[in-house]
């Protein structure tokens, strides 16, 4: 449609005829539409041309402007403003073609566009009013929220506005063209396959419209039950089992064993199956669209061995000697392996275990385990407790090699017997106590001796071997005496230092008072001269000095006498040595 348009007050352009002798019909604007309809985003075209009187007549300037409203006496330059500057492409010249481009248009663009040119002349100049009108539009789908499979379904790509070009629609599943067709989609018979998220564009536009989700609703497929267990299920396990189905909405899963309903929820979880739970399940898919049950699957529970028990043959009492059986039941499936166990050392195998001539080195726990290819399990123990007399009777000694007088010492008895003895203690033959410990506090040389213990049970009694307390002190009562010889003349008098000692004393030295020195050695030490005489006697634990003796030798002319007078113990002895003048 073409349209000649001006826009001058009649005045001024009859005075502009007048004086230029031009027509009206030698101005105007032509849009080749006066409405466009863009796409979002997209770029649009105005068309245009634009004629002037020629010759005398020069183009000057051309440019688009919108909304008239004239800033310092004229329309603005849409070339001059921020919003269009990138946008805006002049595609025309300043001869006859006016046409524009605009792109990546919104819908702040929507507007009427006016073409205005000036020429050279005072008040030669025009703008092509009415202008072009501007509609942007986006693309909405079209879509119901949710259909059954086998409906017909209608998708319609819809639009503010008719869009200009004749366009070419283009349809999209999750992301995926479909064809090019127009601006409707229809689906004679949808299936479950095509439902997904729809969109719609333009071709050769990047604008797409927003999706839309066609939610196909169906009835459910026949159940599937899947097993997380190999084929053979063991009593103790945690047995799942899955249901699926494919439907839409969801179905609702519900379980049965045989007849009777046990559960729901796509998962059917018995946590320590037991064989009590073997047989036939299945599971029901059920929506509002309809319901389909699952072939049903075995559960064969099989198990390890259980309720294991061993049993004691004989009586209650087991005495060393005797011959004793032992027996292992158990419940399992398969039957089991039996294998037999005393503390954890593997002591034989099979439902019997026999101990004939049984003696205290097969006390202890013993217990069967029975095994099959499901597992194993032990039973609980029993203790075999062999009784027998005391044997083995023995006695220690605590404290040092050497006993000293008036230590403390302990004589310990060790017993080996069941049921554990009684303990006693004899000196010799002599009763002194009970129990396992003999105590002797500061002990003296009157405790030396041999000494045992004796051991006795309800079974029998025994005696230790004899220890021997040998106590030993230092040297004690040491005395001087005066040796008799047996002759009526003599040149000296002997004396004997004597002591009480263990061991007894092997060293012995001989002083005379005031003299630091000793003056003679051993156990015997002769006396030739007056004075005061003592002996020490040594052994390793210590020494002891005797009383002193008193020795008194008188001479005369003719020939010596000796008179000794020797005090020991409140005795004087007095001795007369006669020597003749030589």
């Amino acid at each position: 449609m073409l349209m000649w348009l001006r826009m001058a007050p009649a005045l001024h352009l009859i005075f502009l005829l007048i004086i230029h002798r031009v027509s009206a019909a030698d101005w105007g604007v032509n849009y080749t539409s006066s409405h466009i309809c863009a796409l979002q985003n997209s770029t649009m075209t105005i068309n245009c041309i634009y004629k002037y009187p020629t010759p005398g007549y020069q183009i000057v300037k051309v440019y688009w402007t919108k909304d008239l409203v004239k800033q310092d006496n004229e329309f603005p330059d849409l070339s001059n403003n921020s919003e269009y500057s990138q946008r805006l492409q002049y595609l025309g010249d300043e001869q006859q073609n006016c046409t524009v481009r605009l792109s990546q248009v919104t819908k702040t663009d929507e507007h009427e566009y006016n073409f205005r040119f000036i020429t050279n002349i005072t008040g030669g100049r025009w703008i092509g009013y009415p202008g072009v009108h501007l509609s942007v539009t986006d693309l909405q789908l079209e879509s119901p929220e949710r259909v059954t499979e086998g409906d017909s379904v209608r998708l319609t790509c819809k639009r503010s506005c008719n869009l200009t070009d004749t366009p070419t629609f283009i349809w999209y599943r999750n992301s995926h063209t479909l064809i090019n067709i127009g601006d409707e989609l229809n689906i004679r018979s949808v299936s479950r396959r095509e439902a997904g998220k729809y969109s719609c564009g333009v071709q050769e536009y990047d604008y797409i419209s927003p999706a839309v989700y066609l939610d196909v609703r169906y009835a459910p497929d026949t159940p599937v039950i899947s097993i997380n267990r190999s084929a053979v299920i063991v009593e103790g396990d945690s047995v799942t089992l899955s249901c699926s189905s494919d439907s839409n909405p969801p179905a609702e899963i519900s379980w049965f064993k045989g007849e009777t309903s046990v559960g729901s929820g796509r998962i059917f979880n018995i946590s320590k199956i037991s064989s009590d739970d073997s047989g036939e399940y299945k599971c029901r898919a059920r929506n509002e669209h309809g319901e389909e049950y699952s072939d049903p699957v075995t559960l064969d529970v099989q198990y390890p061995p259980r309720n294991i028990s061993v049993s004691v043959s004989g009586s209650a009492v087991i005495m060393s000697g005797d011959s004793v059986t032992l027996s292992c039941s158990s419940d399992s499936n398969p039957p089991a392996e039996i294998s037999w166990f005393k503390g954890e050392t593997s002591v034989g195998s099979g439902r019997i275990f026999n101990i004939s001539k049984i003696s205290s080195d097969d006390s202890g726990e013993y217990k069967c385990r029975a095994r099959n290819e499901h597992g194993e399990k032990c039973s609980d123990p029993v203790t075999l407790d062999v009784q027998y007399p005391p044997k083995t009777i023995s006695v220690s000694i605590s404290g040092s090699d050497v006993i000293m007088s008036g230590d403390s010492v302990s004589l310990s008895c060790s017993s080996d017997s069941n049921p554990p003895a009684d303990l006693y203690w004899y000196k010799g033959n002599k009763y002194l106590d009970s129990g396992r410990i003999f105590s002797i506090s500061k002990i003296s040389s009157d405790d030396s001796g041999e000494y045992k213990c004796r051991a006795r049970n309800e079974h029998g009694g025994k005696y230790s071997v004899t220890v021997t307390l040998n106590v030993q002190y230092p040297p004690r009562n040491v005395s001087v005496s005066v040796t008799d010889s047996g002759q009526l003349w003599f040149d000296s008098v002997s004396l004997s230092c004597s002591s009480d000692s263990n061991p007894p004393a092997l060293n012995f030295s001989w002083f005379k008072e005031n003299q630091s020195s000793a003056v003679g050695s051993g156990q015997s030490f002769s006396a030739v001269q007056s004075g005061r005489f003592y002996c020490e006697a040594h052994n390793p634990h210590g020494a002891q000095r005797s009383d002193a003796v008193t020795v008194t030798v008188q001479q005369h002319a003719e020939r010596n006498i000796i008179i000794i007078t020797a005090t020991s113990g409140g005795i004087l002895i007095i001795a007369v040595v006669i020597m003749f003048a030589m």
